[in-house]
């Protein structure tokens, strides 16, 4: 039998403060969000606290990287956009 992998997670985060979106890859999800509320990552430091709004998981690395890639483009960020319309407002 074999063992179970872990995921990969690409992430979006909601800066309170700034209200502004974070992306991000981890391969633990929990742990990360963790570090990012406790001030430790530089980013999102000054702009507490966080919110997690959408994660993807991935079997594989480079998949998980290549998403949060694409995320950032202007095309990732119009596709996050229709995929939360409603979700963040009510």
């Amino acid at each position: 039998m074999n063992p179970v992998r872990p995921f990969y997670y690409t992430y979006i985060l909601r800066c309170e403060k700034t209200d502004r979106w974070y992306t991000g890859t981890t391969n633990n999800l929990e742990k990360r969000l963790e570090q990012h509320n406790k001030g430790e990552v530089f980013y999102t430091k000054n702009k507490l606290p966080v919110t997690l709004i959408y994660f993807e998981a991935c079997l594989n690395k480079d998949d998980a990287y290549r998403r949060e890639r694409y995320l950032k483009t202007g095309m990732g960020k119009r596709y996050l956009k229709n995929r939360l319309r409603g979700g963040l407002t009510g």
